[in-house]
């Protein structure tokens, strides 16, 4: 007959203020090494003779419960019934007297271990600690006090669990001592102390030194592997064990199944679920639900959808693992549909439910979503526990709603959540990601127990600012309070150092990293990579990476994509390429971060064929692969292609960002699109909540200015609700020298004197635009002007990739060594072109030359050289890439259409600014841009440029 051991405070009526909680507890050995057999005994209390005693008393003090308890042991002979000793012990605990509740337990319970997880529950929920229990089985031990095996296996789970070895040690002492050390149940609870206190080897030294191997000691044997995380021991010793055809309870059986989906082994469990099917285990509910998680770990939701749709009696767990499953692999959608059959069917959600579909939509980037989730479930009548705030503050750290964030610090504090650790670190985080390191601070100060996950997000966010004195006086205040920095630390401040262009001190990072003892990873590595590329130290973040691989680290997705970052910026499609085959090997391929970074690589290397091909092969194109692909399309002039994918991303339900409009109006720019312009500025706030930046109205100035509506360019300045930059001014003067509009000229170019009076742009553009009318006296006065400030106009380079070589050609440096081929066949070009109809554009030339010395001027650009050597030294069909650090004159854009047509060869040639793709004597731009190779103009008072070619191995 089962029957249940009734918790000592139902023999006594409820004592003041503490509501006792309504709970029985089926007591059984199994329960001492947290092993359940299919079947446990259980035993009623015997009926307990009844004295002359109020038990419907209360008592008032600590003293009474002992006046009272010394008055029962004189006047009677039966004080120490069950019954008696119950009450006394409810009345020590409800005063806080737990010794005395312990010793009095120990004294009258002891022979029968059933009653004791009874009493350690009621002990704990009256504010006692099982160390006290420890405490009292310690004294009473060394006076000489017996206990039985059931006893001591209960006290060893207690060591377990407070991690108490040395006393756990004692104990095992006692039981070796006693003989007692041989029995099964001991057994496992000396496995489980092991497990626990010591690790999984002096754990299964207990199994193998036990000669007769039941059932119950291979399923504790198995779980205190699995319970360590050591999923493939315990997985073996599944194996082990059906060899010897020894049968698993069902707790093990869940246990080894969740190895299963932790180590992704699909193959083994697959074999469990027939070993399940075999043994007529799936109407089990608790082997069920492991299996529906085993398959959703593994990534297999229809087979997890197969095992739940075959439980009859599913419960809530099974309800909530399903759910769980479709969030976490992000069958959102489904996952919701479930969520309303379930209630269908009766059953109700509870906040396991809510949280893993917060989760789930947290995860693949839902997070407008979460926050709505939380209202919902707060409509509903939940409560957010520790885990669904945590979610809603992931949310408003990626969404940057700070408002909201505050109004959920608000709840935390009026709901009592302050005080938990997990949530005070997740609020620093989101202080720290909305940029409001004050707050952070704040709550960070309030924390009694700081863990280092707070101590880092709070030493990331000063030093990721540029805060590196307060970010050292926390490393250095952490140290003083016994929090040890650890590698996440340390990378905190290395990344900070990185970004903010103190490439020295992120390299003296690493070197106090290995001071400390420990070894710069994967991310130390990366983020000095990802610094150099950011900051534009395209060589530098190389060199890092060679470093890296010397000391032995595999690069990871965010390395890679900041090595594409890198190519982007040197215009190195053949280590682009080599990066793409790195990302199918390693299947980075489907980063999202890498799929974005190859896009941006392909489309600045003068490859935009690869790069719409990379992004029609992403399944999950998110906002940032548009951007990429928009601006791609931008930098070519592809206006019209552009605007049609901005609409299919529309149609896709994206919606739109900052960085999406400057994509788009750049577009519009580059292809003279003003009509188009003007609509996406005037709706990008009305119709998608973006509000303009500067940067949309220096491309709009742009525009407008290029189209020749200088005076409204002019007007639109005045009407900015900021005050104009170098940009917009840049735009305006760029627009001036196109048009010859000399009085707005001057005008722009006396703010970016002052705004950037060291850019030898700005100069070079009044020069050329006065060399043009002929105010020769007015270029003098800007030279004069940039050698007062001592404005230097640096040497003008074009390169390209021939046979593996890098070949440059400069203004200064040393003559290439095939200086006379290319002349030559340069020469010949220009003869042939001049038959087509080809006339030089010496208005390109700004020194006050005659117009066959500007002739002569113009063969010297180094675009036209480079192009010409790349005519002689490779072969059609492959095109000829050739990068310059100027944008194109007139001049050099003409013959370079020309040298397409008569050569039958496609030359992609990126300027300052953009790409143009030559072919059959057209140019992508479709001739809509501007002369601004002013530099190269300038400098070319030497009538042949100089050549150099450092052979550079590529």
């Amino acid at each position: 007959m089962e029957a249940v051991a009734t918790p000592l405070y139902h023999f006594i009526s409820p004592l003041n203020q503490k509501q006792p909680r309504c709970y029985s507890t089926n007591f059984g050995l199994v329960n001492v090494a947290e092993t359940l057999p299919e079947s446990s005994l259980s035993t009623s209390l015997e009926s307990l003779s009844s004295l002359q005693f109020d038990y419907e008393n209360k008592f008032n003090s600590l003293n009474s419960v002992r006046a009272m308890h010394a008055k029962m042991i004189k006047l009677s002979n039966e004080w120490d019934t069950k019954k008696n000793m119950q009450y006394f012990i409810s009345g020590y605990l409800e005063f806080g007297d737990f010794q005395s509740a312990a010793v009095l337990f120990f004294v009258g319970f002891a022979e029968n271990y059933l009653y004791w997880n009874s009493f350690l529950e009621e002990y704990t929920y009256f504010g006692g600690t099982p160390c006290e229990i420890l405490e009292v089985f310690s004294e009473l031990h060394s006076k000489g006090v017996n206990f039985n095996t059931e006893i001591l296996a209960f006290v060893l789970k207690i060591c377990s669990k407070l991690r108490d070895m040395w006393l756990g040690l004692e104990v095992h002492a006692c039981l070796i001592k006693k003989g007692f050390d041989l029995d099964v149940y001991t057994k496992c609870a000396l496995m489980n102390f092991y497990g626990r206190c010591c690790g999984t080897e002096s754990a299964n030294k207990v199994f193998k030194e036990t000669s007769m191997h039941d059932s119950l000691l291979w399923n504790e044997a198995i779980l205190v592997n699995l319970r360590n995380e050591k999923w493939t021991e315990g997985l073996q010793m599944f194996r082990d064990m059906q060899d010897l055809f020894v049968k698993a309870n069902s707790l093990t059986i869940s246990k080894v199944l969740q190895a299963c989906g932790k180590l992704g082994a699909l193959d083994e469990g697959k074999q469990i679920h027939g070993y399940v099917i075999r043994y007529a285990l799936e109407s089990n509910i608790l082997i069920r639900t492991a299996l529906i998680n085993m398959y959703v770990k593994n990534d297999n939701i229809k087979l997890a959808r197969v095992v739940f749709a075959s439980t009859d009696n599913r419960n809530l767990p099974c309800w909530n693992s399903i759910i769980s499953g479709y969030t976490a692999l992000g069958y959102l959608d489904d996952a919701w549909e479930l969520f309303h059959e379930m209630k269908t069917c009766n059953i109700k959600p509870d906040i396991i439910t809510w949280n893993s579909l917060l989760s789930g939509h947290f995860l693949h980037g839902s997070y407008r979503e979460v926050l709505a989730i939380v209202t919902r479930m707060q409509s509903a009548g939940y409560q957010p526990n520790r885990n669904s705030i945590t979610s809603a503050l992931q949310a408003v750290s990626e969404l940057g709603y700070l408002r909201i964030g505050k109004e959920i610090h608000c709840h935390v504090l009026r709901n009592g959540f302050d005080y938990d650790l997990h949530i005070a670190t997740s609020l620093v985080d989101m202080y720290v990601k909305n940029d409001d390191l004050t707050s952070a601070k704040a709550v960070f100060d309030c924390m009694k127990n700081r863990n280092i996950f707070a101590w880092n997000s709070l030493i990331s966010g000063y030093s990721c600012k540029g805060h590196f004195e307060k970010a050292g006086d926390l490393l250095d205040q952490m140290k003083e309070e016994g929090i040890k920095p650890d590698i996440v630390t340390y990378n905190s401040m290395l990344s900070g150092y990185s970004t903010s262009n103190c490439i020295k001190e992120a390299l003296g990072m690493i070197r106090r990293i290995k001071s400390s003892g420990m070894s710069p990873n994967v991310i130390s590595w990366t983020s000095l990579v990802s610094g150099c590329s950011q900051q534009g130290y395209f060589r530098e973040a190389f060199e890092f990476l060679t470093q890296m691989q010397d000391e032995g680290i595999k690069v990871n997705s965010v390395t890679v994509a900041s090595l594409l970052q890198a190519c982007a910026g040197l215009s190195l499609l053949h280590i682009g390429k080599e990066i793409h085959c790195l990302c199918i090997r390693n299947d980075f391929i489907d980063d999202v971060y890498v799929s974005t970074a190859l896009i941006d690589m392909y489309s600045k290397c003068g490859n935009l064929e690869n790069a719409q091909k990379v992004f029609q092969n992403l399944e999950d194109k998110t906002l940032a692969s548009w951007n990429s692909m928009i601006t791609g399309f931008a930098i070519y002039g592809l206006g019209t292609e552009a605007i049609s994918l901005f609409d299919k991303m529309r149609e896709a339900k994206i919606q739109p960002d900052a960085i999406t409009f400057i994509a788009l109006l750049s577009s519009c720019k580059h292809s003279g699109l003003l009509d188009k312009g003007w609509k996406y500025f005037d709706h990008m706030k009305t119709d998608f909540g973006v509000i303009p930046t500067i940067e949309h109205y220096s491309c709009m100035v742009d525009l407008l200015g290029r189209v020749g509506y200088l005076d409204e360019a002019s007007d639109f300045i005045q009407s900015m609700p900021m005050e104009p930059n170098a940009a917009v001014w840049g735009a305006l003067l760029t627009s001036c020298r196109i048009h010859g509009n000399v009085e707005l000229a001057e005008i722009a170019a006396e703010h970016l004197f002052k705004l950037e009076p060291y850019n030898a742009a700005n100069y070079a553009l009044m020069m050329n635009l006065y060399a043009i009318s002929n105010r020769w006296k007015d270029v003098d006065r800007i030279r004069d002007k940039m050698e007062a400030m001592g404005v230097k106009i640096g040497p003008v380079w074009s390169w390209l990739k021939v046979s593996q070589r890098i070949h440059i050609f400069s203004t200064a440096g040393k003559t290439h060594p095939e200086e006379g081929e290319i002349f030559f066949e340069l020469y010949k070009l220009i003869s042939e072109m001049k038959k087509l109809g080809y006339k030089p554009d010496t208005e390109c030339v700004v020194q006050n030359f005659s117009e066959v010395e500007k002739e002569k001027a113009l063969l010297g650009h180094t675009e036209k050289l480079a192009i010409t050597y790349g005519l002689i030294r490779t072969t059609s069909p492959a095109p000829i890439r050739v990068i310059n650090n100027t944008r194109i004159c007139s001049d050099c854009h003409k013959v370079a259409k020309y040298m397409s047509l008569l050569r039958r060869r496609e030359i992609f040639l990126k300027d300052g600014v953009r790409f143009h793709h030559f072919r059959d004597g057209k140019c992508s731009c479709c001739d809509f841009w501007y002369w601004t190779s002013v530099v190269n103009t300038v400098i070319l008072v030497i009538s042949s440029s100089v050549i150099i070619s450092p052979s550079q191995s590529a």
